[in-house]
């Protein structure tokens, strides 16, 4: 490493640069000017940490942040992701990352400055919004790492905490339809929807599973229905969120026999679907929502606020769902078997969302008690 001053002639003026050449991590011959011989020490102090820690990232290997989210939004989509996941992708990066640092270099990006962006975000959007737009950023640094523009992700130990979910459990009435609830809609429902409505409330399938569902995935002999594919937003079908996705659901005779009625007027189509458009199409869940499930709740009285000009639904689609689990607990299934009707990645997820709504059999003094009296009989 050597520090050198440059001096040359420009307009009949003699300018001066300090120069820091140096050799990274991998031997690479690298340099950098400034204004002072100060600054270029400094400079040099804190690199040179970095390049025996092989951490450092030159300015003329390095991209902006912008390209680098290009990167990571090509490389999402040549792996097929989802369409919803890659336009939600490119809207993190155009209205979130690109215009509150998109020009600035990986180079150049510290843990500080990951630390200010968030803030920044937490000013201007919410926060569950701001969570994932930095993890976008992780992501998008992630892969700049892997293609070799960056040496380290700044932005690994950045985080957004969210509220506890303590303060915000699912109650039934409010997030979770009650049972008198289900059963006014099941008895409002008209006939082409009462198969869909009573298939959501007694599977508790994801709305996308239940647009994605074909005929060949319901068994009537044996009362199931095989979970094996989903709709995207865009009507795509393809595979299921996760492995745990894949799950067979018992379904009783009141949900079989209004589906062999549906199947002789269900609309035909190329997919064979259970739930399609008229055209025999995925049906697309706005359509659902706007079409049935709001109005339906409108005139049973079921509204959000009674006061707006225009009620809409209380409920949305996976409100069933949240009803679907309940119901399961509170037929005493166990965490794990709620876990797999479910098609949770983990009980880890069904026990943070459903944990509260399992029944606390004994109190802790009963315990206690019973424990104490074992210990000396």
């Amino acid at each position: 490493m050597s520090i050198r001053k440059r001096s040359w002639e420009s307009g009949g003026t003699t300018k001066t640069k300090w120069q820091v050449d140096y050799k990274d991590q991998n031997g690479k011959r690298c340099n950098k000017t400034f204004p002072t011989k100060t600054e270029a020490t400094a400079w040099w102090t804190k690199t040179s940490g970095e390049v025996s820690q092989g951490t450092h990232t030159a300015d003329s290997a390095s991209i902006t942040v912008s390209k680098a989210a290009d990167l990571w939004i090509e490389r999402a989509e040549l792996e097929e992701r989802e369409g919803s996941t890659v336009q939600q992708y490119r809207q993190h990066a155009n209205l979130h990352i690109k215009p509150l640092m998109g020009t600035e270099k990986l180079s150049r990006l510290t843990q500080p400055r990951v630390e200010s962006f968030r803030d920044d975000l937490l000013k201007t959007r919410s926060r569950a919004l701001a969570k994932k737009v930095l993890t976008s950023l992780k992501g998008i640094l992630k892969e700049a790492k892997r293609r070799g523009y960056v040496a380290q992700n700044v932005a690994a130990d950045v985080s957004i905490k969210m509220q506890s979910r303590h303060d915000d459990k699912l109650r039934i009435g409010r997030d979770i339809p009650s049972k008198e609830e289900i059963k006014t809609l099941i008895e409002a429902a008209p006939a082409d929807w009462k198969a869909f409505v009573l298939t959501a409330v007694f599977t508790g399938m994801r709305a996308s599973e239940l647009r994605g569902l074909a005929w060949d995935g319901v068994d009537f002999k044996g009362r199931t229905i095989s979970v094996s594919q989903r709709a995207d937003r865009f009507g795509k079908i393809g595979s299921v969120k996760s492995g745990a996705g894949y799950r067979d659901i018992p379904i009783p005779d009141e949900v079989a026999k209004p589906l062999m009625e549906w199947k002789l007027r269900c609309p035909k189509g190329d997919s064979n679907l259970v739930f399609p458009n008229g055209q025999g199409n995925v049906e697309f869940l706005s359509n659902i929502v706007k079409r049935f499930l709001s109005p339906i709740q409108v005139r049973c009285g079921m509204v959000r606020d009674p006061n707006a000009e225009e009620p809409a639904g209380k409920y949305g689609m996976h409100a069933f769902r949240h009803f679907y689990a309940s119901w399961l607990i509170d037929q005493n299934f166990s965490a794990k078997r709620v876990q797999d009707r479910m098609g949770h990645s983990s009980i880890t997820v069904t026990l943070d969302i459903y944990g509260h709504l399992f029944p606390d059999t004994d109190s802790d003094r009963e315990k206690f008690d019973a424990a104490a009296s074992a210990l000396l009989a």
